[in-house]
């Protein structure tokens, strides 16, 4: 039994911050786990920039719904789950997901909450669990489930390291550079041929 799990943003959907900054005109909220891999001071770090600009949770909703996943990640999504069980491991919110993940037809995902006050300003975040892609990665282990990973940025980087098999997909050079041992690749064509390969099973590609 397999299953696969996938990072969001930057593999399946744009990033939803470079998006919103591109709005905004503040070049600071281009900022993703692909430029810094602590989670925790990238998010205190957007959650400044909102407040000094005024800006909340409506505004950045207003921009996702204009959003839409990247060419052929829907197909993609229906070709994984006509083989595989299919999970999306994402460190985007609740609050953000739901008109991108409508366009995907609703696989199941596994991500974090906002916290905003009364007025729409947001205030805080909480994460689901520390490690969470990993900690999931782990979970799935412990119920008997081989594991194929994808994903893009350094908060990826410990769920392919745990997976049975990890890809990076789409990933900048310097993670490619810093993680030589994960297969890279750009298309959802060859990501779907290593998922292939990867199987226990006879995975037609």
């Amino acid at each position: 039994m397999e299953v696969v799990c996938l990072d969001l943003e930057g593999v399946l959907v744009p990033e939803i911050w470079i998006g919103f900054a591109e709005r905004t005109g503040i070049d600071e909220l281009r900022a993703t786990t692909r430029d810094i891999p602590d989670y925790d001071v990238l998010m205190k770090q957007r959650l400044r920039l909102l407040a000094e600009n005024k800006l909340g949770l409506p505004d950045i909703q207003a921009v996702i719904a204009e959003m839409s996943p990247m060419p052929g990640a829907r197909e993609f999504v229906d070709w994984l789950r006509e083989r595989f069980q299919v999970v999306i491991l994402s460190d985007t919110f609740y609050e953000f997901s739901q008109p991108l993940m409508r366009q995907l037809g609703f696989p199941t995902l596994f991500c974090h909450r906002l916290i905003a006050d009364e007025k729409g300003n947001v205030v805080d975040y909480k994460l689901r669990q520390k490690d969470p892609k990993r900690q999931c990665v782990k979970a799935f282990h412990g119920l008997n489930y081989r594991v194929l990973a994808a994903g893009d940025s350094y908060n990826d980087t410990t769920m392919l390291s745990e997976a049975d098999l990890g890809v990076l997909f789409k990933a900048p050079a310097n993670v490619i550079a810093e993680f030589p041992q994960f297969a890279s690749v750009t298309e959802y064509v060859d990501l779907q041929k290593e998922f292939a390969k990867g199987s226990q099973r006879d995975i037609a590609e």
